[in-house]
């Protein structure tokens, strides 16, 4: 019998990009755009300077991969784990089931790809297999989303600890693995798996800013995973198969959907449909709400000092400490907290990392409205989730000048959805990216990116990208 593990090693060996769909080729290129401008744009806070300061500790000075925004050349253990932090940084990158997956994919891709010198057709083989594996894999594990019996019904043990399967595969395709030693790089990743934390990260606020998971820690593992294999080592290739003493039972899911996770594997690439991009550096649960918020403001000229109040319903889901703190001490909790984020939104600045301006965010204004924001749950919340997974309900309603504005709002800025408004443009991408590096990269710099990565197919070595990704680097 073929194990899911073989399946998916036999995916990672074989795919090529002419049997990819264009849609799985345009949306490799576009996260990874999106992904270089989200990483540039977090040089400058704590997580991203951490993982920076880590990566050049870990990964010396003698290495042929760069660490975005700063020309510093590591190896590619370095590399990849100061990107995968910097690309969590301001919480902005792209996003899609089980939630977060490209910081944990995509840095083992920039490092080898670039160290190895491969092309843009391995690139995006690299990028659509390994996020349909930890998106495969992550739908059929618990999710945050979950409803049961008509109410929410979120997981005791949550997190995204399975796309160490796709970080690792991503690498062993660019090493050149035959799906046998790629195979045995799955079953050591899944031995070798970070735990699910997030959950805990939920109910302790203020809450650690590792986040939810750390970047740098994952992408390590699918590396030594990778390596492990590639040096000699047998996986344990029925990790995923066993039900009772396998990876579903010590990374601690209710359910395993295993047929659903392989079935029309490398013909059916559902991350296209399901990934998101994100135009706020907030958590996702508030971007249909400020999206709505400020639409009604421009409507009805409402200023910030016009507002009495403001009261928001949120998905079901939220109600737990790290949504609802209020104790904004680092410009990390801004990015969850519930009514500091709709109090930011208010201020109508443009979307992109000025959101994360300490003076922006501890300023009297955002926090004297922050006081004026509630919230209760939104009435429709399952109903409109179960009829269309896209859904993210938001209702509001402000007082300001002696009257009460309401506003409704299914489907946020970024995401595929019936309404066609929801979608992110390319050119609405590339105006995202520019926004993020502005100031730091050179624009030269910034537009030879863009016309490089939104041309991904035709580039001849991914160190060009990555170079142009350095302040002193010339176009």
């Amino acid at each position: 019998m073929t194990t899911m593990v073989q399946k998916f090693a036999d995916l990672a060996a074989n795919t090529r990009i002419d049997a990819l769909p264009p849609e799985a080729v345009e949306e490799s290129a576009r996260i990874l755009l999106d992904s270089i401008g989200v990483a540039i744009g977090g040089i400058h806070e704590l997580k991203g300077k951490a993982g920076i300061e880590y990566g050049k500790l870990i990964g010396g000075t003698q290495g042929d991969a760069t660490i975005m925004g700063t020309g510093d050349k590591v190896s590619v253990f370095g590399a990849a784990f100061a990107n995968g932090e910097l690309i969590n940084t301001l919480d902005m990158d792209a996003i899609m089931p089980p939630g977060h997956v490209t910081p944990y994919v995509l840095p083992g891709i920039m490092a080898v790809g670039e160290s190895l010198a491969k092309d843009g057709r391995s690139v995006i083989e690299a990028i659509a297999v390994s996020h349909e594996i930890s998106c495969r894999i992550g739908m059929g594990m618990d999710y945050l989303r979950d409803t049961k019996d008509g109410k929410v019904d979120p997981p005791p043990v949550f997190g995204y600890a399975e796309t160490v399967f796709g970080a690792t595969a991503a690498i062993s395709m660019l090493r050149g693995h035959s799906a046998e030693v790629t195979a045995n790089g799955l079953g050591v990743a899944g031995s070798i798996s970070p735990v699910n934390s997030q959950t805990a990260w939920f109910q302790h606020a203020p809450s650690s800013t590792i986040k939810y998971l750390h970047a740098g820690i994952l992408t390590q593992s699918a590396f030594t995973a990778a390596y492990a294999a590639e040096l000699g080592h047998r996986g344990d290739i029925q990790i995923l198969d066993d039900e009772e003493f396998g990876y579903r039972r010590f990374i601690g899911t209710r359910r395993w959907f295993a047929d659903r996770m392989v079935a029309d594997l490398g013909q059916e690439w559902r991350f296209v449909e399901l990934s998101a991009f994100k135009p706020y550096p907030h958590c996702r649960i508030l971007h249909a709400l400020i999206d709505e918020m400020q639409d009604m403001m421009q409507r009805h000229d409402i200023a910030v000092a016009d507002i009495d109040g403001i009261k928001v319903y949120v998905e079901g889901m939220v109600e737990q400490p790290v949504w609802l703190n209020r104790e904004i001490l680092l410009p990390h909790d801004a990015q969850f907290s519930i009514a500091h984020g709709i109090a930011v939104g208010a201020h109508r600045v443009p979307p992109g990392r000025q959101w994360m301006d300490p003076d922006l965010i501890f300023g009297d204004s955002v926090m004297g409205l922050m006081d004026k924001v509630t919230h209760e749950v939104h009435p429709d919340y399952v109903k409109l989730l179960t009829s269309n997974a896209a859904s993210r309900p938001a209702k509001l309603e402000i007082k300001a000048r002696g009257q009460t504005f309401e506003g409704e709002r299914r489907y946020p800025k970024g995401s595929k959805s019936p309404d066609p408004a929801s979608y992110m443009t390319n050119e609405e991408l590339i105006a995202k990216f520019m926004g993020n590096v502005d100031g730091i990269l050179p624009r030269a710099n910034a537009e030879a990116i863009v016309d490089l990565v939104m041309d991904l197919r035709k580039l001849d070595d991914l160190g060009r990208v990555m170079r142009l990704t350095s302040p002193d680097a010339t176009a």
